[in-house]
């Protein structure tokens, strides 16, 4: 009786841990904000105090409104200092222009004093 307990028991904890390893992957775009910020004030966070700006929004789906500086085929850079990476290409054909952008906070460069987005889709 013991040994079908333990096999009994040992499947229940390889089933959870399969299931933790191979969760599904986050759909960012489905997400709901947890915040929503202008480009500048999220830029000022990070200058008064990068840590707790960086614990606060890690891993977070967050929506960033600002000013198009740079702009590629799967990246767009709002306000010189906020990186947005898109996993599928998008068609921006100007710099200077107002846009909002969710994505998944992925982490905040010191050296170049950047903000980081990854999964992002363009609100309007």
């Amino acid at each position: 009786m013991r040994k079908w307990i333990a096999i009994f028991i040992l499947l229940i904890i390889s089933v959870l841990v399969y299931k933790y390893i191979y969760q599904e992957h986050r759909n960012i775009s489905n997400e709901v904000s947890v915040y929503k910020t202008a480009s500048k004030d999220i830029i000022n966070e990070f200058k008064d105090n990068s840590t707790n700006a960086e614990n606060k929004y890690l891993n977070k789906t967050i929506e960033i409104s600002g000013n198009i500086t740079q702009h590629s085929n799967k990246t767009i850079t709002i306000n010189e200092t906020i990186f947005c990476q898109f996993t599928e290409e998008i068609t921006v054909t100007e710099n200077n222009f107002k846009i909002t952008i969710k994505g998944r906070f992925i982490g905040y460069d010191d050296l170049l004093e950047e903000i980081k987005l990854d999964q992002c889709t363009i609100i309007n």
